[in-house]
């Protein structure tokens, strides 16, 4: 059976790769890392301009719950969205929840007080579920194992695009009376809103991203695909209406190009359908591909969707979104605190406490360099690791690594000054080189995990639910731990418990283990000796519709 496979796998013919809807979809997700990374560099300062508490070691405790505030809400409705999207679509849940942050964003702006800023925090995590459904979205456009690579690191790279726009938006107009009172006037609504202006930005970002999602974004949803969706009729109208498309405009297939739809197709089919074999009948009502009969007899239904290694693998993700999260929120508190007035000599190699006391430019500086080099990691570094080593002992690898990031990190400190900021984007390297290649290969795993397409939603959902609560606990219990060490001159304790918690990460890591999913069951039936029909609508007749515009329903 197994040489059988592999000579079905070798001489095949790979679908194109979707280059052109992922650049859509990667379009309408940039506006949201856009709008949380932007409030890191000035969070620890906002929070102090509140004037909540006058005791400056608590400041980050609170920094913490407003940042993880959107998470917690998040992991609180990511099932909902999930299968919300199950019924609706993923492209409506998708423009509700980037609907969602650009609210967010604009009531955090004028936030007087921290518990209006927590407020908007936590309403944009309630109205966005968008993390569960752009992995969906991203499995469903992926039909084969050999465009995963470079497919599942095009939503970190937009992520880490976001990560260098957003800390040097929300650095550079944070504030905008004092970094520039020619343009900004004092008294006017930017100084009594002085952090309104990044977040107005972040508002527009969103509000292009949601049109854009409208008129070009494709529904990938096996059933939904097949209605009628007028924001991209007006997108490809407007598309016909650029020069050298009035051509195109003129044909038969206003959606597709013509040498995509072949009278007589094999088609490839969404991983975890049977395909079959389809054609174009002129007899057909508008053209529409017929498909042949049905035949329900070889399939198994799914007894068991969460099993062992599923939940091996969302356990792995969920403290890898732990640690990652604390970190992200840790460094920008540790950058910005002062050190201590009375200083007391430190008692190596446990007990010291210090900071950097950074101003928000240059957070946001650091931050953005992080975000660049995120960037070249993730669409380089990461396609040619993973092609050697595999997603699976990739993620084991850094795994194991992880725990030696965060017991050195507070000893950066204690430098000389001139190494100081040099260490700094040293270890923000190390940490985008490891998170880079960390979390699209669990990514991979997670998707590969899913018994057929029909379970990956739910699978997702779960994840995503998890990755929420933890990124939730994290600001708040490392904020916590942050205020604690300060008092008790004791900086290592945070960064060292966060250390721990990737100890046990690396055990549950290692005992993770591959499943047989979606997409090996896909091979299994392209090795087959007889092609078998689809049960679920295959690809060249998906996306159609009727005269009427109705959606064609399963023959």
């Amino acid at each position: 059976m197994k040489p059988r496979r592999n000579r079905a796998m070798a001489t095949r013919e790979l679908p194109p790769y979707p280059s052109r809807q992922l650049m859509i979809l990667s379009l309408c997700r940039i506006c949201e890392p856009i709008a949380f990374m932007s409030i890191f560099p000035y969070i620890y300062h906002m929070v102090k301009d509140f004037n909540f508490t006058e005791d400056e070691s608590q400041i980050s405790f609170y920094a913490g719950m407003v940042t993880s505030a959107f998470t917690f809400a998040e992991f609180s409705t990511s099932v909902f969205w999930g299968r919300l999207s199950d019924k609706v679509g993923r492209k409506p849940v998708l423009l509700m929840g980037m609907a969602g942050t650009g609210l967010s964003v604009l009531i955090f702006g004028f936030a007087p007080n921290l518990q209006v800023a927590l407020f908007a925090r936590a309403l944009g995590g309630f109205l966005n579920g968008n993390i569960a459904v752009l992995q969906t979205t991203v499995g469903e456009l992926v039909t084969v194992k050999e465009h995963q690579p470079r497919a599942y690191a095009v939503m970190p790279l937009v992520w880490c695009i976001g990560s260098i726009v957003g800390p040097m938006i929300g650095g550079a107009l944070a504030k905008p009376v004092e970094s520039l009172p020619s343009v900004f006037a004092p008294g006017s609504i930017w100084d009594r809103f002085p952090y309104l202006l990044p977040n107005v930005f972040s508002a527009v970002c969103v509000s292009l991203g949601v049109v854009i999602g409208i008129l070009f974004l494709e529904e990938t949803h096996a059933e939904k695909k097949l209605c009628r969706d007028r924001g991209r009729e007006l997108g490809n109208h407007l598309l016909s209406l650029l020069p050298g498309r009035s051509e195109k405009s003129k044909g038969k297939l206003p959606a597709k190009d013509a040498e995509e739809q072949p009278l007589l197709v094999e088609t490839e089919s969404l991983p975890g359908y049977l395909t079959g074999k389809v054609s174009a009948s002129p007899s057909s009502p508008s053209g529409v591909s017929q498909q042949e009969p049905i035949d329900l007899e070889g399939l198994k239904p799914v007894t068991r969707i969460f099993t062992k290694p599923v939940l091996t693998i969302i356990a792995s993700y969920g403290i890898l979104a732990f640690h990652t999260m604390v970190f992200d929120s840790l460094l920008p508190v540790f950058l910005s605190t002062n050190p201590p007035e009375h200083r007391t000599p430190p008692s190596l190699p446990f007990k010291f406490a210090d900071g950097f006391g950074l101003d928000t430019r240059t957070i946001g500086v650091i931050l953005s360099v992080q975000g660049i080099y995120s960037m070249v990691s993730t669409h380089f570094m990461f396609p040619l690791i993973t092609e050697k080593l595999g997603p699976l002992r990739l993620f084991k690898l850094m795994s194991v690594l992880y725990p030696l990031l965060y017991f050195s990190t507070p000893y950066i400190v204690l430098l000389p000054e001139s190494l100081r900021m040099a260490s700094v984007y040293i270890l923000v390297v190390w940490k985008c080189t490891f998170s880079t290649l960390a979390y699209p290969s669990n990514a991979i795993l997670i998707s590969n995990s899913a018994p057929t397409t029909l379970t990956l939603g739910t699978i997702n959902g779960a994840a995503a639910s998890t990755a929420s609560l933890c990124r939730a606990l994290g600001p708040i219990i490392s904020g916590f731990l942050y205020s604690m060490g300060l008092e008790s001159g004791y900086s290592i304790l945070s960064w060292w418990i966060t250390g721990l918690v990737t100890i046990v990460g690396a055990y549950i890591g290692l005992r993770i283990i591959e499943p047989r999913g979606r997409m090996d069951e896909k091979d299994d039936v392209e090795a087959a000796p007889e092609p078998q029909t689809s049960w679920d609508g295959v690809r060249a007749s998906e996306g159609q519709t009727d005269r009427e515009g109705t959606c064609l329903q399963r023959t």
